[in-house]
């Protein structure tokens, strides 16, 4: 506690927030635990030398009762059932989402009747954009959000839920608009946003350069084509095009030195501040994203010790941006990306370092860059390893080698991204430079499709489950000590670590290929019918199926959770109305 106080009360927070998502507390339980973190907070202010003992237990009681506390008011339960039917709405978009090959998804604040809520509306792809200066009403299909079949599937519900959306809505018809005049700044703000993404749309680049453009410095991904899209997963280069913490710092490096160059060296503390300001205003332009607002409260802790001629401290840094966060919306405790991002910064504190002492000598700015670099990579990945298998059962070997290649250009592409984007925002057209951006992007873009052909080193369908994960944690903890002193007593606890992994895989691969089991899926308008057999498993589907979507949405997550080795599809004859199996009758159609 007197090394990082900050990092473990921020942990006792999570830990609460965990505690009340997966055991939900009652109001009366809830107000208890807050009378006791008032009684806990009261008795700081007491000088006694029992209490002065039991104050960092106290606190640390305190941050988990208040992490219970401001879950249960930030939770979002929908008890009301939800008709399918045709209405008649009233809304407003907050944020366009990933596009689909038929729908554009919006997040929506809408009005039925009296009615506020949350949804998420789908228009079709031919419509044309909508925008945040204008209402608009339309007769949309609305719907409620399923949770799943069975456990091995996405829970689409809950995770809108987490958003507190409940709803869903189709466009059935044509809607109408009308101009609004109660714009919020932020939403003054998002508009200039997608006026600026409108105007990349129409530059004369390729699509998939004003895509790239879009998303690695607008945050905006949701027009990706899928191809690019899973090159960059396969490739395991999607940090590369999510806005991140790198492209935070060399944003705000670029500033820096340009204010630097055209004024004296005794402003640089008004200069740093000015930088804080511009970034600050760079990420509310393109949405608080998670790895976004992270970034932006280190970097600030980071230059305030600095200003203060203090030593910056990381950790202090990191808890303190996840505590704002999390006080802000205890929900994105969930969500992958904060999940990740916060991880791969640990991941980097943690391995960077050691890692780094491996590489010869830093003797030029150029070495100290590239190196830097790689090594910085080399820790993320490592440290998001087991939430990469966990969540998305995947991981690729020639993503290594892509890192080591396409990250030390990573600081260029982004100054020219940014560049362009300056450009684009204030309609200055060069035609060379848009000639030189688009041939380099499509150069970027085909040496990392070249990377994501190697399929032969791409693993999918990777079963993990919690116990694994925080097994493969200890192993990237105790991977530290080996590698900055490699004898026998940290090699042999890494060892021990790495033995007791493979004993919890293979028990829980043991455990799963005993069980048999008989499933019915519901597809849309479709049934698949799936017959499990120790790590093998047969899936029956109607011959006018989508296999693709049956392979992406059932039979890979399926594969996944139970551990599968083998998998056969079969297609049930025409005509097809039941199957009887041991007994038992399926109904088909």
């Amino acid at each position: 506690m007197n090394k990082q106080p900050l990092l473990i009360l921020v942990i006792c927070f999570i830990l609460g927030i965990f505690l009340q998502d997966r055991f939900p507390l009652d109001e009366t339980a809830v107000f208890l635990i807050i009378g006791i973190c008032l009684l806990i907070l009261i008795s700081t202010f007491f000088k006694s030398y029992f209490l002065f003992k039991l104050k960092p237990y106290a606190l640390g009681l305190m941050f988990f009762g208040v992490g219970i506390s401001l879950h249960f008011f930030n939770g979002f339960s929908s008890e009301k059932t939800i008709n399918s039917q045709n209405e008649t709405i009233v809304f407003k978009i907050s944020k366009k989402l990933n596009s689909t090959e038929k729908y554009k998804k919006y997040e929506v604040v809408a009005q039925l009747q009296k009615e506020d809520f949350n949804s998420i509306l789908f228009i079709p792809r031919i419509n044309e954009e909508l925008d945040f200066k204008h209402y608009y009403k339309a007769k949309v299909y609305v719907t409620q959000p399923e949770s799943p079949q069975y456990n091995f599937q996405f829970d689409y519900a809950k995770y809108l839920q987490r958003k507190n959306i409940d709803r869903q809505c189709y466009l059935s018809d044509e809607f109408s608009s009308a101009v609004r005049n109660d714009l919020s700044w932020n939403e003054k703000i998002l508009q200039k946003r997608l006026e600026v993404l409108q105007n990349i749309d129409q530059s004369k680049m390729s699509p998939q350069s004003r895509e790239f453009l879009k998303g690695i410095i607008l945050a905006d991904r949701t027009e990706i084509d899928s191809e690019v899209a899973q090159d960059f997963n396969k490739s395991g280069l999607v940090h590369f095009l999510a806005i991140s913490g790198t492209h935070i710092v060399v944003i705000f490096g670029l500033f820096y030195f340009l204010c630097m160059y055209f004024l004296p060296l005794k402003w640089r503390k008004y200069v740093i501040i000015l930088s804080l300001i511009f970034i600050w205003l760079f990420a509310a332009f393109i949405g608080f994203g998670n790895s976004v607002l992270r970034s932006c409260i280190m970097l600030t802790v980071y230059f305030i010790y600095v200003l203060l001629q203090r030593k910056p401290d990381l950790l202090h840094s990191l808890a303190l941006s996840a505590f704002i966060i999390l006080i802000l919306d205890t929900q994105q405790i969930f969500d992958v990306g904060f999940q990740l991002s916060f991880t791969a910064v640990l991941g980097i504190f943690w391995l960077n370092q050691p890692i780094l002492k491996y590489f010869p000598k830093q003797d030029n700015y150029l070495k100290k860059i590239l190196f830097n670099t790689i090594s910085i990579s080399v820790s993320a990945q490592l440290a998001t390893l087991p939430l990469v298998l966990y969540y998305f059962h995947q991981f690729s070997f020639i993503s290594i080698l892509a890192n080591f290649i396409i990250v030390p250009f990573s600081e260029v592409i982004i100054v020219f991204s940014f560049f362009m984007t300056a450009l684009i925002a204030f309609k200055i057209d060069f035609g060379l430079i848009n000639i030189v951006y688009d041939f380099t992007i499509k150069i970027l873009l085909k040496s990392i499709h070249w990377f994501a052909d190697f399929d032969s080193l791409f693993f999918e369908n990777i079963p993990m489950n919690l116990v694994e994960v925080f097994s493969l944690f200890v192993i990237v903890y105790l991977l530290r000590f080996a590698i900055l002193k490699f004898n026998y007593k940290n090699s042999g606890r890494l060892i021990i670590a790495v033995f007791a992994f493979l004993m919890v895989r293979i028990s829980c691969n043991t455990i799963e290929y005993q069980k048999e089991e008989i499933l019915l899926h519901d597809f849309y308008k479709h049934k698949v019918f799936s017959v499990k057999k120790g790590n093998e498993v047969c899936f029956w589907v109607e011959n006018n199926s989508n296999v693709d979507k049956i392979t992406k949405y059932i039979i890979n997550p399926y594969k996944s959770s139970r551990r599968l080795r083998a998998t056969e599809v079969k297609f049930f004859p025409t005509l097809t109305q039941k199957v009887v199996y041991k007994g038992k009758v399926y109904n088909i159609n």
